[in-house]
């Protein structure tokens, strides 16, 4: 019975955060998984089906990570074929690939289709000698295509590529496609994907397991369309993603394909925290640090794992946003939670105070609301807000009527003086709600 390990989207030299050891971790996170699942309990054949590479154009150390695996396939017998994803594809016009030059050397066998206006056909058969080739039939009894990154033209290359299967000659029972693209319905915002009757012809042609890459979530549909997901997370939204690589095997018309994750990965963690309009910066940062300790103290963080960490602050602030130092705010959790990236989410808003003023209005009922929204914005000044926008209307007829200065700084002192005792007094009365933790 005919074992395969799928693997797609590996992004080998991945570099969203600047963070060398995040890099290595898709690294390890591949080696760890050939290791178990392909090396450990040899497999028939493993298929990368696209972007084994995170870009086009590779540093050397990156080539290196992607040899040192291929190697130990090699060196266990099992062959490797890959094709191209968008993210590691030739570009238009060129001739080779980092994917072409570890088919050259024997490191993969990297199937695509002919050049027809070359004169080739569509799928030809692998040519050890000549290192090319759109299909391969395997000793273990089964058939795998290749294909190439279609972007846009995926629909119009699936009614082609049909065709060219159904033209091939008779081969072994079963027969597997790969194929870089993704399927309608799996993930919101991704335009572009394929509708399943896209891909049906496929299947009308005889493809018995079409194996795709490209969207970073497993799924499978029709029992026939397999998608393992990307091996580690590229994102923290992946995190709540199914992943991996599947383990197949074949028996006859009955395809046994089983998602596995247990392998090697960074945690990453996602935390939420909601402030509230009655919250000062100060207290805005205490609910920050509270919610990273829970999460320590249960375990959801562990700082010996040295984690991804991403913190969103949401509600509203009662406060200027610039009172509030995210910067250093980063830099305390980082510290608290030993996180190897901590990511701080800030989308708390300030809400709007608009009171409407009727048509008619005089100069001083205008301001005075002006100043009523303003201070209302603000949880230092809210309650004392009438107070204050009144005594700021003073304040402002004090001074065009050329009061000395030393009158007009008395006179903000005896305002402030007034309101810091009359918020003491509320604060004594009613208490401040504690903030939401989530």
């Amino acid at each position: 019975m005919p074992r395969f390990l799928h693997v797609a989207d590996v992004h080998l030299g991945f570099d969203r955060y600047d963070n060398k050891r995040r890099t290595m971790d898709f690294f390890y996170a591949f080696q760890d998984a050939l290791e178990r699942y392909a090396i450990a309990n040899p497999v028939d054949f493993v298929l990368i089906v696209g972007d084994l590479f995170e870009h086009r154009n590779i540093q050397p150390n990156i080539l290196n990570q992607a040899q040192v695996c291929l190697q130990a396939l090699k060196d266990a017998g099992i062959p490797v074929l890959a094709i191209e994803g968008n993210h590691d594809n030739r570009p238009y016009g060129a001739r080779t690939s980092w994917l072409r030059y570890l088919a050259d050397w024997e490191m993969l066998k990297l199937l695509e289709p002919g050049d027809i206006s070359a004169g080739e056909p569509f799928y030809f058969p692998w040519d050890e000698d000549a290192k090319r080739g759109g299909y391969i039939d395997l000793d273990c009894g089964v058939r795998v295509l290749g294909s190439a990154w279609y972007g846009a033209m995926a629909p119009q290359a699936i009614a082609q590529t049909a065709e060219a299967i159904q033209a091939l000659p008779p081969g072994p029972n079963a027969t597997v496609m790969m194929f870089h693209h993704g399927l309608e319905g799996q993930i919101a915002r991704y335009q572009g994907a394929l509708r399943y009757k896209d891909l049906l012809p496929l299947k009308e042609a005889g493809v018995d397991y079409l194996a795709l890459g490209h969207i970073h979530k497993n799924y499978t549909y029709g029992d026939w369309i397999f998608n393992p997901g990307s091996i580690e997370a590229n994102s923290v939204e992946e995190v709540d993603f199914d992943r991996g690589v599947y383990l197949v095997d074949l028996d006859g018309a009955t395809i046994q394909a089983e998602l596995k994750s247990d392998y090697v990965q960074r945690p990453v963690v996602r935390l939420r925290c909601k402030v509230t309009e009655s919250d000062e910066a100060e207290q805005v940062l205490e609910t920050a640090r509270s919610v990273v300790q829970s999460a320590i103290e249960r375990q959801a963080v562990r700082p010996e794992e040295e984690p991804v960490v991403e913190l969103r602050i949401g509600g509203y602030l009662g406060f200027n946003r610039l009172d509030l130092d995210t910067r250093q705010l980063q830099a305390e959790l980082k510290e608290l939670s030993q996180a190897l990236i901590l990511l701080l989410k800030f989308e708390a808003e300030q809400r709007e105070y608009t009171t409407q003023v009727t048509e008619g209005s005089d100069r001083q009922t205008i301001e005075r609301e002006v100043f009523l929204d303003l201070l209302a914005a603000n949880a230092t000044y809210r309650k004392q807000s009438t107070a204050l926008a009144q005594g700021l209307i003073d304040l402002k007829d004090l001074q065009l009527s050329d009061r000395p200065e030393t009158e007009l700084y008395s006179f903000v002192e005896t305002l402030l003086a007034g309101e810091s005792a009359a918020t003491d007094e509320g604060t004594a009365n009613d208490p401040m709600d504690e903030p939401e933790l989530n």
